[in-house]
This record gives structure tokens, C-alpha cells and sequence, in this order.
């Protein structure tokens, strides 16, 4: 290691990443070294008279690569979450360096056959289970490919990297380029803690009246509350068009067309190379699901089932809209703003009523109880270096007969910002690991992001339901790593879980939400500390499926896009062909259509730079897997009389589905918890269209 080493923060022998001390000039030079170190442990392990032999290889190996992946992800954690130019460049400027290294590891046929050499009958059930990942990664990574085809597959790693990066970056930059200033008279109808943070924000930059931005905290409520149509279009307008050519002015650079067209065409390539069809064919390789056309027709069937309810949805709003708001001709923009009244109206329930009842503090104390009643652990606050004063720490330990045991660790990081991209997300820091240089076992350590409005005046952030939904999904992603019993890393936690059942745990954990026993301990109004009325929930809880047949179409129409962008027998490689995939899409399956210069697959960022390309339809696919879980709760509550926080339910599912994490098939351990496979009953049951 280099004489610089103690003074960079990336290389510093440091438990968990110093992210207060880590700069943008430290990453080039870490970086270097790191991939000098992984390099030389490749040379090593391949190298003829090194024994074909997993624990030997771990020892050198993945000790090195495991090092450089925890720098590089403290990196790119915070190229997420705190980005500057600066960060940026150094992260861009690395990103190809590590990205070939990768790359090579992957493609690496010393040791590929290594590992080729290695019989699994000798390895314990967890590693065997890691080898077979491992071989079928050779395979798709390019091991088995020779001389031009070899490089051509690396060139085609490396330059995907760039566009995934930097279609990212377009989607951040054109969604942080919008700003608009209005009078408080525009925004009659906007509930008041949004008004208080529009105006907060016009008074941070020097201005008067209120900043608007296209941020999910203040995008949302304009287009739901806001009496102004013309206000409402001009967002609307602006939302959809971001980072494409329909974008106004100067963020037209921001345009993300070209970037999509090459990806695609970067894909097929890469599929041709290895033998495939399409990509679906690789991107299915790894999943439960068998082949694109049984994706496509499971989710032709759920828009068939879905169907009925969505026309209807759409009736009812065409008929209130009419009738209640003197709208005979809705536009797009005037959707949310309609179906939020008909809401009001037919429930005399309003997401803004029950808003003031979920204050941040409470409902992080809810959520914990539930984890800590549920699956037997306890959470506590932590310390670690952070990256924003907001950023919090925590530790979940469970009591044994030896003592008090540290399962896990996770970094929780609610607020929405510049600079930091939208939507929410968990990422593993590190995974547990029984680590084979010192015979010490390493605890696993999360991230959880998400992007909620801040607090306003001195009080506590208030959550939506929905942000508070979007909380414990992003939770049930951070047990299934953090939970994880499993010593060998490659599959401990969400490692080498199939990406279709990944949802699976996060999903799951959304249905406490709707539980009154569970949702009562997790609310207090922010003035005067009063619990959710039982009245306002049941109209909570009547409006639960309120549109649940619109939001079903959607969640298809994404999905089946994804799947058929990616399964064309030729690449789809223009902006007109990639719309008019996606308008055949709409006019098989969705019953609304946006205007002609919408271009939403602009910013689809989970299939262009987040790692679902062709397995968008997994949230959909995972749904039938948790709703099915779930129903076990359900039946143990109904059989005693008591709530679904059940103990007994709880710990089976902890140790078939999260303890076990990817150290066997998903199915095997559905199967091990439910006694069966998975139905689709419960989803349509739970979703009112059954």
C-alpha cells in the first residue's frame, strides 16, 4: 500500500466508512491503489501453482475485491446523496478504471477454471450455492468468449457504465434545473406545511412568494391540491418532459434520447455476444421467472384481471369531474387533482387529514417496535461518521444466552435535498461475511435512503401514508440484508437473491401500514400528541384500494415496456421507435393517455441506470410472493383472535426467508415458509379485485 494511505480516508483501516472525511481528491488516487491490490490478488490466485481451493482463494481474493467494492460504494453512496461538480468528475473519472476491473475479474478464464476445478460436493451448502452463482456470473460476464469478442464484450461493460452514469446525472440535473416562483394566490388549495416549505425555500434563495421544484415533496401536492389548472399544466408539463427534447430552454442538454438508444443497442450487442436472443433472455438468466414471453404473460393476465376496475376507476372520475368540478374535458394534469377530490368526497378522507398524525419521530418508533415484536431484536441508536447533519445511525442487536449479539448496523437518511437523487432505496455498505482472512464474522451494515419534505418551523417532518409506506418497503429491503444469518458473502442477505423475489421483504413489510393495531402506536398529531382516530382510519382504510385498478395498469404498462423494449428481435435504438414501443404499450393496456409530448422513459432511471433492465415487472411478480406471505400473518391473527404482529409467524418467516437470505433458490424458501408456492389470490384479495 502507498505512504499516503493513513492520510486518505478511502484507505483508512477504518470499521465503517469515514464519509465526514472523505473528499473528492482522495478518489482517484484510492481508487488506483485499491485496483493495484485487487489486480495483483487476481495475478496471485490464477497463477498455476495456486491450489484450486474456495477458502484459499477467498483468503486472497475476495478479501481485496471486498475491500475495493466498500471504497467504491462509499464513493458512489455519496455521488447519490451528496453530489457536487467536483465529486462528480472524480467519480466519472474512476468510474471506467473500476468498471474494466470488474469486468476482467468477471471474463478472467484462469479462474474461471479455477473455479471450473473446484467440486461442490466439498464445499458446504452455502458455498456450493456461491460457486454456482459464480460459475453462471463467468459465463454471463464473458469467460467463455475469445480474442475480439472478448474485448468487444469489455468495451460494451465500460461504455455502458458512462451512459448508465451519465443518464443519472441528466435525470438529477433536469429535474434540480426547475424552479418557479409564485404568489400564495396560485396556490390556493395546497395544504399549508407544503405552502410553509415552498416559502421557506423562495426565502432561502432571496425572493418573495413561494419556490416550486419538480421534488417529489412539492410536485405532488401542487398536482393533487392546487385549484389552478393553468399552475397544474405548467408542472405537469415540466415534470414529463424532463431530460428530453420537449424540455424548455436551456435544459434541453439534459436530454436523455440518444443515451437511451445506445444503451439499448449496447444490450442487444452484449446478448448477440453471449449467445442470446435479446437481452431479456440474459436478464432473465439469473431470475425466477423461466423466459420474457412468461413475463409477458403473466402480465397480460393481471392487466386483463385489472382491466375492469381501471375502466371504472376512470368512469367514476369522468362522471365526479363533470358533474362536482364543472370539468368536461380533463387534461392529464387535471387527473390527481380530480381523483383526490372524488376521494375527499366519497370517503370524506383526505391524505392532508391524516398527514399531521405521522410525524417522522413517531412513526420510526412504530416501525421499530413492529421489527423489534416481530422478529425478536432490539434497535438502538449508533454513532458513525455521516454525511449530512440529518443522517442517523442505528444498531439492531438480539439478546442470546452468551449476550447481548450486534446483528447489524444502518445509516437512515429521510430528507429530501439538492444534490442528492430522487426516490428511495436501499444499498448494502457491507454484507456479513465470515471473513476468511481473520476467522472473524462481519456484521452487515445498510443504507436507507428516501426523499421526504423537512420539517417546517421547528416541528417534526410530517409523512403522507404513502411516504410512510414507502419507509417500511425500503426497511423490509434492509432486514432481508441486515437479518441474514448466512457466513459466506456472495449470498448472505440480499446477495444472490434472484431479482424477482428481491421485493419480496419489502413489499411484505407495507401491509403493517394498514393495520389498526399496528398504525395506532405509530401516530401522534404534531400539535396536540392526539392518536389517529379510529374514524379517520376506517375512511383510511375504505379508500385503501381507491384506484387500485389505474395504479395495477400502470405499474404493467411500465413493466411490459421494460420487457418488450428489451426482447425485440432488433435493438430499438431511436427516440420515435422507443415512443412508439411505448404508445403500442399504452394503447394495449392503458385505459389513460398522456399528451403527445410526454416522455417519461426520459427519466425511467430503474431500467436505463438502476439494474432492472427487463425485471421491471419484478415488483409486480414479488407482490404475489409478499401479499401470499403476508396472508400467513392474516391467518395466524384470525386463528387467535389477535393482531398480525404474531411472534410465532414472524420467527418462521425470519429464518425461512430473511436469516436464509440467498443461500438457496427464492422459491425453496417461500416453499419452506408457506408449505406451497406462491397464488395470486391474496394479491387481488388485498388489492380489492378479487
Amino acid at each position: 500500500m502507498n505512504a499516503a494511505a493513513p492520510t486518505n480516508a478511502l484507505l483508512a483501516p477504518a470499521d465503517l466508512p469515514l464519509f465526514d472525511a472523505i473528499t473528492p481528491a482522495q478518489v482517484g488516487p484510492a481508487m488506483d491503489a485499491l485496483l493495484v491490490d485487487a489486480s495483483t490478488a487476481l495475478e496471485r490466485v490464477t497463477a498455476a501453482d495456486f491450489p484450486t481451493d474456495w477458502a484459499r482463494i477467498a483468503q486472497v481474493l475476495d478479501v481485496a475485491t471486498e475491500r475495493l467494492a466498500r471504497a467504491w460504494g462509499a464513493v458512489s453512496h455519496l455521488n447519490s446523496v451528496a453530489d457536487t461538480p467536483v465529486l462528480r468528475a472524480a467519480y466519472n473519472e474512476a468510474l471506467p478504471k473500476v468498471t474494466e476491473f470488474w469486468t476482467r475479474l468477471g471474463s478472467d478464464e484462469r479462474l474461471y477454471a479455477k473455479y471450473k476445478g473446484m467440486d461442490p460436493a466439498r464445499l458446504t451448502p452455502e458455498q456450493a450455492q456461491a460457486h454456482k452463482n459464480a460459475m453462471r456470473g463467468f459465463v454471463l460476464g464473458g469467460a467463455e468468449l475469445q480474442g475480439a469478442a472478448k474485448e468487444r464484450f469489455a468495451a460494451i461493460q465500460e461504455r455502458h457504465a458512462e451512459l448508465a452514469q451519465k443518464f443519472s446525472e441528466n435525470a438529477l440535473d433536469a429535474t434540480d434545473a426547475f424552479e418557479l416562483y409564485v404568489d400564495t394566490a396560485e396556490l390556493a388549495g395546497v395544504p399549508d406545511d407544503v405552502q410553509q416549505a415552498t416559502a421557506a425555500a423562495a426565502q432561502t434563495e432571496g425572493k418573495t412568494g413561494h419556490k416550486l421544484t419538480l421534488k417529489m415533496p412539492c410536485y405532488l401536492p401542487v398536482m393533487q391540491f392546487a385549484h389552478s389548472s393553468a399552475l397544474r399544466q405548467k408542472l405537469y408539463q415540466a415534470y414529463v418532459t424532463r431530460a428530453s427534447e420537449q424540455a424548455d430552454g436551456e435544459t434541453k442538454k439534459f436530454d436523455n434520447t440518444a443515451i437511451m438508444g445506445e444503451l439499448l443497442a449496447l444490450r442487444h450487442e452484449e446478448a448477440q455476444l453471449l449467445g442470446h436472443r435479446h437481452f431479456a433472455d440474459v436478464s432473465l438468466v439469473p431470475k425466477m421467472a423461466e423466459s420474457p414471453e412468461q413475463v409477458i404473460g403473466f402480465l397480460r393476465d393481471l392487466a386483463q384481471k385489472a382491466r375492469p376496475y381501471a375502466e371504472q376507476d376512470l368512469a367514476d372520475m369522468r362522471a365526479f369531474a363533470a358533474e362536482q368540478l364543472g370539468l368536461k374535458d380533463p387534461q392529464p394534469w387535471d387527473w390527481p387533482y380530480i381523483g383526490e377530490k372524488l376521494k375527499e368526497a366519497r370517503y370524506a378522507f383526505s391524505e392532508q387529514e391524516v398527514k399531521p398524525y405521522f410525524t417522522a419521530p413517531k412513526v420510526l418508533a412504530g416501525l421499530f417496535q413492529i421489527i423489534e415484536t416481530l422478529f425478536e431484536v432490539a434497535i438502538r441508536r449508533d454513532s458513525a461518521p455521516v454525511w449530512h447533519p440529518s443522517v442517523e445511525f442505528y444498531r439492531i442487536e438480539r439478546s442470546t444466552p452468551a449476550g447481548v449479539q450486534l446483528v447489524g448496523q444502518f445509516y437512515l437518511d429521510p430528507s429530501a435535498r439538492t444534490g442528492k437523487r430522487g426516490g428511495a432505496w436501499m444499498d448494502d455498505v457491507r454484507a456479513r461475511w465470515l471473513r476468511p482472512d481473520t476467522g472473524v464474522l462481519q456484521t452487515p451494515v445498510a443504507h436507507l435512503v428516501c426523499n421526504f419534505a423537512e420539517g417546517v418551523n421547528g416541528k417534526p417532518p410530517l409523512l403522507t401514508h404513502d411516504d410512510v409506506i414507502t419507509l417500511f418497503h425500503e426497511f423490509g429491503h434492509g432486514l432481508h440484508h441486515m437479518l441474514t444469518q448466512v457466513n459466506e458473502r456472495d449470498v448472505s442477505g440480499i446477495s444472490g437473491v434472484e431479482w424477482d423475489a428481491v421485493e419480496l421483504p419489502s413489499q411484505f413489510m407495507e401491509n403493517f401500514c394498514w393495520e389498526w393495531d399496528v398504525l395506532k402506536h405509530m401516530t401522534a398529531h404534531v400539535d396536540s400528541g392526539e392518536p389517529l382516530p379510529r374514524a379517520l382510519y376506517d375512511k383510511m382504510l375504505a379508500a385503501k384500494n381507491f384506484q387500485s385498478g389505474l395504479q395495477t395498469l400502470r405499474q404493467v404498462e411500465f413493466s411490459l415496456f421494460d420487457m418488450l423494449l428489451h426482447s425485440q428481435p432488433q435493438p430499438v435504438t431511436t427516440g420515435e421507435a422507443i415512443l412508439a414501443l411505448l404508445q403500442q404499450v399504452r394503447a394495449e393496456v392503458a385505459v389513460l393517455q398522456p399528451p403527445a409530448y410526454s416522455r417519461t422513459a426520459n427519466t425511467f432511471s430503474h431500467i436505463f441506470a438502476g439494474g432492472y433492465s427487463a425485471g421491471y415487472y419484478s415488483y409486480k411478480w414479488a407482490e404475489v410472493l409478499s401479499a401470499d406471505a403476508y396472508a400467513a400473518f392474516e391467518e395466524a391473527a384470525q386463528a387467535a383472535g389477535r393482531n398480525t404482529l404474531d411472534v410465532e409467524t414472524g420467527r418462521r418467516y425470519r429464518r425461512a426467508i430473511l436469516e436464509a437470505g440467498g443461500s438457496r433458490p427464492a422459491m425453496d424458501s417461500f416453499k419452506a415458509f408457506r408449505g406451497r408456492e406462491p397464488n395470486i389470490d391474496a394479491l387481488l384479495r388485498h388489492q380489492g379485485m378479487a
